[in-house]
C-alpha cells in the first residue's frame, strides 16, 4: 500500500525516482526538482546576479556551478571546498569546535588578516548557517563571500573586521538529504533535514543546552565573543513579495533586555543593510508571522521573544544577534544572492561603525534590572498597523480538507495591505535575587551554566548559609514529549527561609554580571525557559514515606481538637472542595502534610536563593 501510494504520488510531481543524495559530479546534467503544487514565484532579474561566478571559474561553488543554481553541496563536499580555500589563501583558516553525535566534525572557516590571534579592536561578525540543515542559504552565500574575499578583491572587507562562518550547525541533519524534505520550500532540490541526527530542534536550545552542536557552538561564542551573530534560516507561513525578512528582538523600538542594542540595530543597521539589499535588486522586508495562513489579511505577529530562539537568547545574553528568515517560495538562487548582499553589507556597516555597536553592547551588559519580565505571549489586541507588501491570491473549496483553501497567484498586489501588528507581553515579572545555590550533586546544570559562560564560585568546603528555598504548588506535567523533554509548569510558589549547608563543589552564582537575566530565566521554576521548565529537576515531585491510615486517623482527630484554627480551616476545606470531602484517602492526606512526619523536601526546588542584603 505504503510503495503504491509512494508511485501514485511520484507520477504526480512528474518524478522519476530520484537519489536520496546528488554528487556534485551529477551537477553539469541536473535539472531542479519539479513542485508542482508550489505557488509560482514571481520573475526577479535582481542585480546582484553578477555576483555570480561562471560555471566554469576554478572557484566557482556547487551552487554556481549548477546550471539551475538550485543545489547545495553535502557534507564532504562542502568541507573538501573550504579545506582548498584554507590551503590556497592566507586569509582563510577552518576551526573544528564540535564533533556531531554521529561523529562529524563541525567546523568554522575564519576569514582574518590577523591570523589566529584576533585584533582586540575589531569587531567580530559571526555567521551560522545550517542549524536547520534544509534552510542552507547562508552556507552557499557564505562559501561565495568567502572565495571573493580570497580571491577576487574583496579582501579590503577583513582591513577592521574579523568574519566567522558555520557552513553547517547540524551537520547530520544536513546529511539526512533528500528532494522530499521541505515541501513548502522552493530549493534547492536536495535539502537537509530540520532536526539533528537524534531528532532534536537546535533553535531550541539556545537556553537549556542539551544538544553538543548547541554547546559547541556557545563555547565558540564565549571564544570569540562576536560582536553580530547572524542566524540564516528560510521561512515557512503565508507568501508575500518580500525575499529577505529579518529582524531582532526590540526592533522598532520595542520592549528589550538589551535595548541600545536594539536602538543601534534600528537606527544604524537596519536602513544600511536595507539599503544595499534594495540596491541589488531585493525587496526586504521585517520578520513576521501570519496570524492564520488560511487568512492571510487577519494580521501579523513578531513570533514571538522566548530565548529558546537565537533571537531570545541574544537579547538576553547582550550578543546583537540578527534572525534572517528568506522567503521559502522564493527561488534558491534569489535568496543565497540576497543573503550575500546582506554579509557584506553587515561586515562594511561594522568596520564604519562597530565602536558604536560595542558601546551599545557595554550599556546593555551593565544593566541589572531589578524585575525581570519573562514568559511572553502574544498581545491580545493588534499594537500596531503595518504597510504589507502581499502577493494576490484566491481561495477555492478542496475536496481533500473539505474547506476554503488558499491558492497564491504569484504576482505581487500593487496595493499595500494595511495588517494589523500584534507584538508580545509577559506573563510573568521575576525578582532579581543576589545569588543563587546549586547544590554539587546537580553536576549537569551547574556545567550548562559554565558554557553559557557565566561566572560563579564554586566551593571547597562545606558552607551553611541562609537562603530562601521555593515550595512549589500543584506543578503540572505536560501530556507529550517537547524536545526529548517532558515539561513542567509551576504557577504559585513560596519562599521559605532555611539555614542550607551546600557541599564541596556546590555553586554560588551571582547575578551582578552580564549574563545575570540569563541565570534568573534558567534557575526560576515559573520560568518557561528554566531548567525546571524543560523537566530537568523532576526529583522533587517524588514524594518519600507514607503514613497508613491507622496511624493518621486518630493523629488527625487529636489535632482537630487541640487546634481550632486547624479545624476552621478544615470544615473551610470541605465545604469548597465536594470531591476532597467525599474522598477519606485526601482527607487524612491534608492532615499528614500538616505533621512533622511530612517529607520536607517534596515539592521543595533544590535551588537556593540569596536575598539582597
Amino acid at each position: 500500500m505504503r510503495s503504491s501510494l509512494f508511485a501514485a504520488i511520484a507520477a504526480v510531481l512528474s518524478l522519476s525516482s530520484p537519489a536520496m543524495s546528488e554528487p556534485s559530479s551529477a551537477i553539469p546534467n541536473a535539472r531542479p526538482w519539479d513542485q508542482p503544487f508550489l505557488p509560482p514565484a514571481p520573475a526577479w532579474d535582481g542585480a546582484s546576479k553578477a555576483l555570480l561566478r561562471p560555471a566554469t571559474d576554478p572557484w566557482a561553488s556547487a551552487f554556481e556551478q549548477d546550471p539551475a543554481h538550485d543545489f547545495s553541496p553535502d557534507y564532504a563536499d562542502t568541507r573538501a571546498w573550504f579545506d582548498r580555500l584554507d590551503k590556497a589563501s592566507k586569509l582563510i583558516r577552518l576551526e573544528q569546535f564540535g564533533v556531531s553525535p554521529e561523529g562529524r566534525p563541525i567546523y568554522a572557516v575564519i576569514a582574518s588578516k590577523d591570523g589566529k590571534a584576533f585584533d582586540p579592536d575589531k569587531p567580530v561578525l559571526m555567521v551560522q548557517a545550517g542549524i536547520h540543515p534544509g534552510e542552507i542559504d547562508g552556507k552557499d552565500a557564505g562559501m561565495m563571500l568567502l572565495r571573493d574575499i580570497a580571491f577576487y578583491g574583496k579582501d579590503d572587507l577583513l582591513d577592521r573586521v574579523n568574519l566567522i562562518l558555520i557552513p553547517i550547525l547540524s551537520v547530520d541533519g544536513h546529511e539526512r538529504a533528500s528532494p522530499y524534505s521541505r515541501p513548502n520550500q522552493r530549493g534547492p532540490r536536495i535539502q537537509g533535514w530540520r532536526n539533528t541526527g537524534t531528532n532534536q530542534n537546535l533553535n531550541r536550545d539556545y537556553m537549556k543546552l542539551d544538544q553538543p552542536e548547541m554547546r559547541a557552538v556557545r563555547s565558540l561564542i564565549v571564544k570569540y565573543r562576536p560582536d553580530l551573530y547572524v542566524d540564516v534560516h528560510v521561512t515557512d507561513g503565508i507568501d508575500y513579495q518580500y525575499d529577505v525578512t529579518w529582524g531582532y528582538n526590540g526592533e522598532d523600538d520595542a520592549w528589550s533586555r538589551s535595548p541600545a542594542i536594539a536602538g543601534w540595530l534600528d537606527r544604524a543597521f537596519k536602513p544600511t543593510v536595507n539599503a544595499a539589499l534594495e540596491a541589488q535588486g531585493h525587496i526586504p522586508g521585517e520578520l513576521v508571522f501570519a496570524i492564520d495562513d488560511r487568512d492571510p489579511k487577519k494580521g501579523l505577529s513578531d513570533g514571538g521573544l522566548g530565548e529558546r530562539f537565537s533571537n531570545g537568547w541574544g537579547s538576553a545574553a547582550h550578543v546583537p544577534t540578527i534572525l534572517i528568515e528568506n522567503h521559502s517560495l522564493k527561488p534558491h538562487e534569489q535568496r543565497v544572492l540576497g543573503t550575500y548582499v546582506f554579509l557584506e553589507a553587515a561586515l562594511r556597516l561594522l568596520a564604519a561603525r562597530g565602536g558604536d555597536l560595542r558601546a551599545a553592547i557595554g550599556a546593555d551588559s551593565a544593566l541589572r534590572p531589578a524585575e525581570i519580565p519573562a514568559n511572553f505571549v502574544s498581545t491580545d489586541q493588534p499594537v500596531a498597523t503595518r504597510a504589507f507588501k502581499g502577493i494576490l491570491f484566491e481561495r477555492y473549496d478542496s475536496a481533500a480538507s473539505g474547506g476554503p483553501e488558499i491558492r497564491w497567484l504569484g504576482k505581487p498586489d500593487p496595493q499595500p495591505w494595511m495588517m494589523p501588528f500584534y507584538g508580545s507581553r509577559p506573563t510573568l515579572t521575576l525578582n532579581r535575587p543576589t545569588a543563587y545555590w546549586i547544590p554539587a550533586y546537580r553536576t549537569d546544570l551547574i556545567e550548562r551554566l559554565r558554557i553559557h559562560g557565566v561566572v560563579m564560585e564554586t566551593l571547597t568546603a562545606p558552607r551553611t548559609v541562609q537562603v530562601e528555598m521555593l515550595r512549589l504548588h500543584d506543578p503540572k506535567i505536560a501530556p507529550r514529549t517537547n524536545e526529548g523533554h517532558v515539561q513542567i509548569t509551576v504557577d504559585t510558589v513560596t519562599p521559605e527561609p532555611r539555614d542550607w549547608t551546600y557541599a564541596p563543589g556546590s555553586a554560588r552564582v551571582s547575578t551582578d554580571q552580564p549574563l545575570g537575566d540569563v541565570v534568573v530565566l534558567l534557575l526560576e521554576p515559573q520560568s518557561s525557559e528554566s531548567f525546571f521548565a524543560w523537566g530537568m529537576v523532576p526529583e522533587v515531585l517524588n514524594r518519600v514515606e507514607y503514613i497508613e491510615g491507622y496511624a493518621i486517623a486518630p493523629l488527625a482527630d487529636r489535632m482537630l481538637a487541640a487546634d481550632p484554627a486547624l479545624k476552621v480551616a478544615f470544615e473551610a476545606k470541605l465545604a469548597a472542595d465536594p470531591a476532597f470531602a467525599a474522598d477519606p484517602d485526601a482527607r487524612l492526606g491534608w492532615f499528614y502534610e500538616r505533621t512533622p512526619y511530612f517529607d520536607d523536601h517534596y515539592l521543595l526546588y533544590p535551588v537556593g536563593r540569596e536575598a539582597g542584603r
